[in-house]
């Protein structure tokens, strides 16, 4: 038994693997299937008796496991017979996650993570120690790498990830591990966008989108889509400019067309969020830009968190994920899956957390994913139960909940999909991949002749580029909005649906709807509140030193106005590791508010502080709406280690009445 555990603590995220008796993975040398691969005849033979469960194209290695019946062959046999083989890397046992015994392989590679003080010689000198090669230093964290150990160094790698975490200067540390992802759609037109009659009868289930359309079409706004290959040459996606930055993360190219006949998930994904509308199908931002991202890589592997870190260093402002850990059986109670929890790892978490923080410039990308389809808690999954990011469920042309769609405290908002079983209509209408190749193989009753319309996609693959697109809508209306702040809009701009059953709570939120069904048309109106009297107030003495372990001051003199209706407090600071740093404001003392902590030695490594703060993400300032403002307003940043300084540069009040 072998147990990986994430984070930095004992009581981080762990997973536990066992030996499978049944599984057996192979690895070709050409890269190609084994199918496909030139071996002898007793090696036919034996694999014969094995049928493949997971494959992960991009490295040629494939999982087979033992055919069920009266003699069924055993993977450690099977192996010794293939080990033989020239055509054949490796061949041998697989590890098994112990609650779901779903396939997890390990890669001779790890994530690794030294502490942010700690020097690059520092960090050299251990990766030395334990013969690790750096393939890539990770920009999105400090002092992160990604660095592979010997070949044929085998299951000793969750041993070395171990001794690494002893290190007095590493933070965190795992192996490579992937399994299959799986991508969310359920699979079984424009109905979603407003009320529509199909098939003779009336459907009144839609998300509003045709009416917030007379205020935003996502212009300006960019919708990253990491999925399957998507095809950029639909005709949807062919109006000037429409697509930015694209990228296959796993080939590391900018070609992200779909590289296999199976590979059709992403151009409905692509079509929900943002199709041009032009030809056949809208997308909900129909004229927000589109960066495609490929990503064929097995969940967990490296190329995962690189996928987030393209998006917000190329100007993602909204990211849609309809993928994630392999679903329970929703019509199931007793598939063990519905009760395992797949954790997030380290590396795509930071990642993750880099966009949030470091996209669209500091304001942070707005990240919609995917429940899941598993009819299970949403909590099972580390990646969608992050807390930053946008769970989204599925509900049906009813107005009730997709009897796949994922459930719990996590789930933020609901937008329409298909459902679990027959309903009013097949799916959700979108692009598919042009001709027969995609879903649609060509027929009108699946969606068009050409086969470039699929009238069936679904599951919550399908609600999450939904909501990416109605992001894209509010961060049209207004670009100056923080990621947390598009979230909140979300959340009250969500229409309660299936009252008797939604089991909603006392502060609106549904486990199987979040606050709701979203209503884009709501979400649109919230972006720009209206701001009768606004006066923007900025210190007039400028460029204040940061020392180490002193405090530095400005000062901001507000004249006599009126009650405080809201505020925001903007600082903009240099400084080369802010997680030094304590910032805080001081009102006057009329307001009978105390001091404020704005910032509380955050970020790590990370270099300067430019952003504003509201009541929103710095909750101690609702204490001051409903007082006078007048008198002096100071800031403070006080440096609390040494080696790092700065510069205050300014601090400016956004004062509302």
């Amino acid at each position: 038994m072998i147990t990986v555990r994430y984070g930095s603590g004992p009581k981080g995220p762990k997973l536990t693997l066992v030996p499978s008796p049944d599984h057996l993975v192979v690895r070709t040398r050409n890269r190609a299937p084994v199918r496909l691969t030139p071996l002898s005849a007793a090696a036919r033979r034996t694999l014969d008796r094995f049928e493949p469960v997971a494959q992960f194209a991009q490295a040629g290695v494939e999982i087979l496991r033992s055919a069920a019946g009266p003699r069924r062959p055993r993977a450690q046999a099977a192996s010794a017979t293939l080990k033989k083989e020239r055509g054949l890397q490796f061949a041998g046992r697989v590890l098994v996650d112990r609650a779901t015994r779903q396939p997890v392989v390990y890669t001779e590679n790890f994530f690794v993570k030294f502490h942010d003080d700690e020097s690059a010689a520092a960090c050299r000198r251990v990766l030395k120690k334990y013969r690790l090669t750096v393939k890539e230093k990770l920009a999105y964290a400090r002092n992160a790498y990604f660095v592979g150990a010997r070949e044929g160094t085998g299951q000793k790698v969750f041993a070395i990830a171990e001794r690494l975490k002893r290190e007095r200067t590493v933070e965190l540390s795992h192996p490579e591990l992937v399994r299959e992802m799986r991508w969310r759609g359920a699979f079984p037109g424009q109905w979603h966008l407003k009320p529509m009659t199909v098939g003779g009868k009336a459907i009144d289930a839609h998300a509003n989108v045709e009416s917030a359309w007379t205020l935003a079409r996502g212009e300006n706004a960019t919708i990253a889509i990491i999925d399957t290959g998507i095809d950029i040459d639909h005709v949807e996606f062919g109006s000037p400019g429409k697509v930015a930055s694209p990228r296959d993360a796993t080939r590391r190219t900018s070609d992200p067309r779909p590289g296999g006949t199976q590979e059709n998930h992403g151009t409905a994904c692509a079509g929900v969020a943002c199709a041009d509308g032009r030809f056949g199908a809208s997308g909900v931002a129909p004229a927000a830009r589109l960066m495609p991202i490929r990503l064929m890589s097995a969940l967990g592997a490296q190329q995962e968190a690189d996928a987030f870190v393209w998006a917000a260093d190329h100007g993602a402002d909204v990211i849609s994920c309809s993928w994630g850990p392999s679903d329970g059986r929703w019509w199931d109670p007793q598939d063990p899956v519905h009760n395992t929890v797949v954790p997030l790892p380290d590396s795509t978490r930071l990642a993750i957390e880099y966009a949030l923080t470091h996209g669209r410039n500091g304001r942070g990308c707005v990240i919609a994913w995917a429940a899941g389809n598993g009819n299970e808690s949403v909590a099972n999954d580390g990646y969608a139960s992050h807390p930053a990011v946008v769970a989204v469920a599925a509900c049906n042309d009813s107005g009730k909940h997709s009897a796949y769609s994922d459930f719990g405290p996590a789930v933020w908002c609901a937008f329409p999909s298909n459902d679990g079983v027959p309903t009013n209509t097949p799916g959700i209408f979108t692009t598919d991949r042009t001709g027969p190749t995609g879903y649609n193989p060509g027929q009108a009753t699946r969606g068009d002749v050409n086969g470039n319309y699929t009238n069936d996609f679904g599951g919550t693959s399908s609600a999450a580029p939904g909501v990416a697109g109605v992001a894209a809508l509010i961060l049209s209306r207004n670009p100056n909005l923080r990621h947390d702040e598009v979230k909140d809009i979300i959340k009250r701009a969500c229409d309660r649906i299936d009252t008797a059953n939604g089991q909603y709570d006392a502060s609106g939120h549904s486990p199987l709807y979040g606050y709701g069904r979203l209503n884009a048309r709501r979400a649109v109106d919230l972006a720009v509140p209206a701001q009768p009297d606004l006066v923007a107030i900025r210190s007039t003495i400028q460029d204040v030193p940061i020392r180490d372990l002193r405090t530095s001051r400005l000062s901001v003199p507000v004249a006599d106005a009126g009650v405080l209706a809201g505020l925001k407090v903007g600082v903009d600071i240099d400084h080369t590791y802010i997680g030094d740093l304590v910032v805080s404001i001081k009102p006057p003392t009329a307001t009978g508010v105390g001091t404020i902590v704005l910032h509380n030695r955050a970020g790590g490594g990370t270099d300067n502080l430019k952003t504003s703060y509201d009541p929103v993400n710095a909750p101690g300032l609702a204490a001051l709406i409903g007082k006078k403002p007048t008198g002096t307003w100071t800031l403070s940043v006080a440096d609390q280690e040494a080696a790092d300084t700065g510069t205050l540069h300014a601090v400016t009040l956004e004062l509302r009445f």
